[in-house]
């Protein structure tokens, strides 16, 4: 297992928010922490500290107002550790290759993927023939309905019909280098993991997946070890010190191999 940083950045700050809570409409975001230091402090900490293969998420649409400075907070984080961060956020066929010589390692893809509920066969393959598949992280996020874990898009505000399954990962990993999967009800509540979806996805294992939501003490880091067969990668967001939280950075890296 290791640990997988992340940078999410809201209206042109460094922000932890409630992922539920995420809404276009007015820009507005349940907030657990807003920073202080901008996107690039970040990278440098995690440069300095050698890790690798975290995120940066712009959380504002492109048609916010928020936008501009959201994505240059973006910019400055993929200049202060280049090949060291993957972004996702609003991100094309047309648009990859930017951030790609902007430094990013990979670009993390959902709602491109994803129209009007299905997937598009045809986006996923423009996006691949655009950067190659091993730049490529799909974010099959998700929530739980009717029973079943489905895939959501647009800042999480949207059902897709895709359920996530093993068959899904299956079908996908031709596509991509790795899955970014946040568990969306319980993401930036540090209430504690979605046990089911850790089950689930450490069953899998033939390619990299990081799984991200409701880590809040270092005996839920314990059990994505246990429960995902030390097959998962992990995200921790609002619990962890560096955002205001109680679990202290160098006692989380002491849990990964």
């Amino acid at each position: 297992m290791k640990f997988r940083p992340c940078i999410d950045i809201h209206n042109g700050k460094v922000k932890q928010i409630v992922g539920g809570s995420l809404l276009d409409q007015g820009n507005q975001a349940k907030e657990n922490f807003v920073s202080e230091q901008d996107a690039s402090f970040y990278a440098e900490y995690y440069k300095k500290n050698g890790i690798k293969g975290g995120h940066i998420i712009l959380l504002n649409p492109p048609t916010s107002e928020y936008y501009k400075d959201t994505k240059e907070q973006a910019l400055k984080a993929l200049r202060a550790y280049p090949g060291g961060m993957q972004i996702g956020g609003g991100i094309h066929n047309e648009n990859a290759r930017e951030y790609i010589e902007s430094g990013a390692s990979h670009i993390i893809v959902t709602s491109f993927v994803f129209k009007d509920g299905k997937i598009n066969w045809e986006n996923l393959e423009s996006l691949v023939k655009a950067v190659g598949k091993e730049k490529v992280v799909l974010d099959l996020s998700c929530r739980k309905k009717d029973g079943n874990y489905y895939v959501v898009t647009d800042r999480w505000q949207k059902f897709t019909q895709e359920i996530l399954n093993e068959h899904t990962l299956e079908r996908f990993q031709e596509y991509c280098d790795e899955f970014l999967i946040h568990a969306v009800d319980v993401e930036g509540k540090a209430s504690g993991i979605e046990k089911d979806l850790v089950k689930l996805l450490g069953s899998y294992g033939k390619i990299p997946v990081t799984y991200a939501g409701g880590v809040g003490s270092y005996d839920d880091i314990k059990a994505i070890k246990e429960i995902g067969n030390n097959k998962l990668d992990v995200t921790i967001g609002s619990a962890l010190d560096l955002f205001g939280g109680p679990l202290e950075f160098e006692k989380v890296l002491s849990y990964m191999d």
